[in-house]
């Protein structure tokens, strides 16, 4: 793939990609934007996995600029099935230097997202915290009943890996009606 679209600007990247058994192809989560860090999430099929169709109606997740959290940039996310619902673990920027990690979800992977209403989720650190400027990247799976999130954490120009761990399964967003 490769930035076409007016949103995608000069870049696509950070691509998550799960097979969809009941439609038969896989789907793709992109970001896109600008090189340095992408702007915001869009989605694409693939019967084979090397021609891509982008979805007409990207990006499907941009930054709520009512955060301040996530204002500038939402990017490279993982997405994974969750019972009824598609799970998203991804980047909020406040600027262009600081991110947090945020989790949302949607029915369907494309419409509708639900911020979690404790996002950011992971936060960085204070002072001089390996993670005192950004925490990003996020890579999440569930174990042994628990969830395990590797994440990326920076404090100037060093980078470093994290786990946060989340006891038992359910990441407590609010009932669904």
């Amino acid at each position: 793939m490769s930035p076409e679209l007016p949103w995608e600007n000069v870049a696509v990247m950070c691509p998550h990609v799960l097979w969809d058994e009941e439609a038969g192809h896989y789907c793709m989560w992109y970001s896109a934007g600008d090189q340095y860090e992408p702007n915001a999430i869009g989605y694409a099929t693939s019967h084979n996995g090397l021609r891509w169709e982008k979805y007409s109606g990207n990006p499907i997740f941009v930054p709520d600029t009512d955060l301040e959290w996530e204002q500038h940039k939402v990017t490279a996310c993982q997405v994974i099935p969750q019972g009824d619902w598609y799970v998203m673990f991804y980047i909020g920027f406040r600027d262009e230097d600081h991110a947090q990690i945020g989790i949302a979800r949607s029915r369907d992977g494309l419409h509708n997202w639900q911020r979690h209403p404790e996002n950011p989720i992971i936060r960085p650190g204070h002072g001089e915290a390996w993670d005192a400027d950004a925490v990003y990247k996020p890579f999440a799976l569930f174990d042994n009943g628990r969830w395990l999130l590797w994440f990326n954490g920076r404090n100037g120009l060093s980078e470093q890996i994290g786990l946060a761990i989340l006891e038992g399964e359910d990441f407590g967003f609010p009932e669904d009606d």
